[in-house]
């Protein structure tokens, strides 16, 4: 349902320094707001803020991505002999997306001054696997930190994967500055055709990414990438050593852009399993945990 101010007022607030990140944990685990107190006193957006008539994660700042990211082609796969089928999550989308932590409540576990941790236990059901996700947030004076882990809780292997859906706000001016090696061309469901080299429009070295049509998943990503613009008080810095790839969401009409640190490609377990190292996908035995670290730094200008 829709939210309003007061209910956001009360989510949890952590804050350190000029920053503060207030966590959404009933809406699937993400974050409402992530601001930056300027030398002037105002406080400045550093993710896109929540929107209160949002009734979905994707009116949040960010949102976990767990057990697998991005799209399931057909909303089915084939793991070792047994044919998983997956709802459509995000209709008119024919593909599910991004599993369920980011459409389920979060547990607050932990709650400090600066720092919070957040569970998330699934029962097998259509994703035959048991799992418990959480996400360990520390702000210090410089950053935040966030570390996303899934747990198998299942007597057997289950595939994994994960990632972190931060969106940014942006202008005409924006910029990102990454290294990535290729990408994935797509058709009209926004599904991996051909992966080629990420040149020309795909070259995403410190260009102008505002309004740029894209919708793609890179591979080989440097694993940090610099978000900055002439219009704020300070630089961003995002960084993932455990992300190989990266999902950028740069829509034509602008206003704001979407830059994912992913532990595999998208749709990844559409192919054959053979191919699942290489494209990032994990399968966790029973009992093993993989995680993903995420780190936003704010760098003052």
């Amino acid at each position: 349902m829709a939210r309003s101010e007061m209910d956001i007022d009360s989510y949890p607030l952590l804050s350190r320094g000029p920053l503060s990140l207030r966590l959404a944990p009933g809406v699937g685990g993400g974050i409402a707001s992530f601001e930056c107190c300027a030398v002037s006193g105002e406080n400045v957006t550093i993710f896109r803020p929540f929107d209160p008539a949002g009734k979905s994660p994707t009116s949040l700042a960010s949102f976990p991505l767990v057990p697998f990211v991005n799209r399931v082609r057909g909303g089915a796969f084939t793991f070792r002999g047994r044919r998983v089928t997956l709802a459509r999550n995000m209709p008119p989308d024919p593909s599910p997306l991004h599993g369920q932590g980011w459409l389920n409540a979060w547990q607050v576990e932990r709650l400090g001054a600066d720092r919070a941790e957040l569970v998330y236990r699934h029962a097998a059901d259509e994703w035959p696997w048991a799992y418990e996700a959480r996400q360990t947030f520390a702000l210090d004076e410089n950053g935040l930190s966030l570390i996303l882990s899934c747990a198998n809780r299942s007597a057997e292997p289950m595939p994994c994967g994960l990632g972190q859906h931060p969106y940014f706000l942006c202008t005409p001016q924006t910029r990102l500055d990454t290294g990535v090696e290729s990408v994935w061309t797509i058709d009209e469901h926004v599904l991996p055709i051909e992966q080629v080299p990420a040149v020309g429009r795909f070259d995403l070295n410190d260009r102008l990414v505002c309004g740029q049509d894209l919708d793609h998943g890179f591979g080989g990503w440097s694993g940090r990438a610099m978000i900055s613009d002439p219009e704020r008080p300070f630089r961003i810095v995002m960084s993932s050593p455990d992300a190989s790839f990266f999902q950028l969401y740069s829509p034509a009409s602008g206003g704001l852009f979407v830059a994912e640190p992913v532990s595999h490609a998208n749709a990844a377990m559409n192919a054959p399993e053979e191919d699942w190292a290489g494209l990032g996908m994990r399968v966790l035995k029973p009992g093993e945990t993989m995680s993903l670290t995420m780190r936003v730094e704010v760098l003052a200008l």
